[in-house]
């Protein structure tokens, strides 16, 4: 006891109550664990996220495309929108189940196997989604597949769609080619800010521990997307330079929808992954137990 307690007893003690409260173990042992939870959390958010954009860039490049990020876009994404969203998460509030979890393994790792895997497979469908908004664009104007991964060849081997009205300048290179890549990094934007909202718990489901939760995160989002949609739109307020300085330019409603259409899904992927996580942490935990040592 820290109040009541002799000296004696406190140097011998391995935990020192300050306030001779025994619920205030309870209290931080919560903590601890809301600590460690939310640590995971900021690693899920950013791991996913950095392997999406990895993936797009490799994807991308083996399949031939002309770049669907530039380097500018790349710093934009890491240094001003993931930023907010990943310092929110350090505020997320205890799952309800927190305290009714058993002790973990003390050999168990922050990055558990199938945590690793899982965001794997999250920034997997970020990969491939951010490709997808990409060529889309280009196949919406009559552009197959094969012709995209022969960009460098148009006007030699095969010609623009005669319905589309554009030469091969002005399909891969300027605005041309700035449209899909505006489309492609907005695309990233708000499925970050989607997957960020889902990270407000590692393993519970958003419709048990919603966004709502962390206002904190609920600003962390808003202000980035905001703060990207004015630079997107910043030739209606009188600033150009602007959005070109960033290679962005003015998005139409339609590709808003076709942004929307893709990225909405990640909640479906980040909520299916969820649950096998907790499948798979019923079925191990018991047995995790049984052979290592524990902390709370």
């Amino acid at each position: 006891m820290g109040i009541t307690g002799t000296e004696v007893s406190k140097e011998a003690a391995d935990m020192i109550l300050a306030d001779d409260n025994f619920s205030t173990i309870v209290n931080a042992v919560e903590e601890g664990r809301r600590i460690y939870a939310n640590m995971q959390a900021f690693i899920c958010f950013l791991i996913s996220c950095n392997i999406g954009e990895i993936c797009a860039i490799f994807f991308a490049t083996l399949a031939g495309f002309p770049e669907p990020l530039t380097a500018m876009h790349l710093l934009w994404v890491n240094l001003v929108t993931d930023g907010p969203p990943a310092t929110a998460l350090g505020f997320n509030p205890p799952s309800p189940d927190l305290m009714e979890q058993p002790p973990r393994p003390t050999d168990e790792p922050i990055l558990t196997r199938w945590l690793l895997t899982r965001y794997c497979l999250t920034g997997l469908y970020v990969g491939i989604a951010t490709i997808g908004v990409y060529a889309q664009h280009y196949m919406s104007q009559g552009v197959e597949l094969h012709q995209i991964a022969s960009w460098s060849q148009c006007g030699e081997f095969w010609q623009p769609p005669a319905g589309s009205g554009l030469s091969c300048m002005e399909l891969f290179q300027g605005q041309g080619r700035m449209l899909p890549q505006t489309l492609s990094l907005t695309f990233l934007v708000c499925m970050e800010m989607l997957k960020a909202l889902s990270a407000v718990s590692v393993d519970s489901s958003l419709l048990r521990v919603g966004p709502q939760s962390n206002p904190w995160l609920l600003l962390g989002v808003a202000g980035p997307l905001l703060l990207h949609v004015f630079v997107l739109y910043s030739p209606y307020v009188g600033l150009p330079a602007l959005g070109e300085s960033l290679g962005m330019v003015p998005l139409s409603p339609s590709d808003w929808y076709t942004i929307a259409a893709w990225a909405l899904p990640i909640i479906l992927v980040d909520e299916i992954l969820k649950a096998i996580g907790r499948w798979l942490y019923r079925k191990d935990r018991n047995e995790k137990i049984k052979t290592s040592d524990l902390v709370v």
